[in-house]
């Protein structure tokens, strides 16, 4: 089911790799380009974290953060941002209740299911503003600082 933007981002509190529960609410006020991904350290998924990075002092220019969801542990989290530099956030949602009530969990190829590559970009008041449904990881990072532009740009 497909919900009409802009809507209430699903709140959430999920530990970083630290241990340090993060929420929702820990972002109020800013621009957070929140985004879930299946597994750490595999191909499409370091494209896209590595975009990202690459994206990222231009978004918090723009008064944006960016927070990686995915079920992996604090563990291997730490470590895939440590190989490949990663300069924000990771969270883990092991039992991936927040990953279902963003709608990024669900049929796969192979009649497998699994975690979808989603993006989503929330506004300083908690709204979802923009939808990525299915991400093409290369290139991910700029296609985000575009939409994010045209969002602030338009006063949403």
């Amino acid at each position: 089911m497909k919900k009409e933007l802009p809507y209430s981002a699903p709140s959430f509190s999920l530990p970083d790799t630290e241990g340090k529960d993060v929420s929702l609410k820990d972002f109020e006020g800013r621009w957070i380009v929140l985004y879930f991904y299946p597994k750490d350290d595999t191909p499409g998924c370091t494209v896209e974290a590595c975009s990202l990075r690459d994206a990222r002092d231009h978004l918090a220019d723009m008064g944006a953060e960016v927070v990686g969801i995915s079920k992996d542990d604090a563990s291997s989290h730490e470590k895939f941002k440590s190989k490949h530099s990663l300069n924000f956030t990771l969270l883990t949602d092991v039992d991936g209740k927040v990953i279902e009530s963003f709608g990024a969990w669900g049929a796969k190829m192979f009649g497998r299911e699994g975690i979808l590559r989603k993006t989503f970009i929330i506004d300083p008041k908690g709204m979802v503003r923009k939808v990525y449904g299915r991400v093409t990881p290369l290139g991910h990072g700029d296609q985000v600082i575009t939409d994010l532009e045209k969002l602030q740009k338009n006063g949403s």
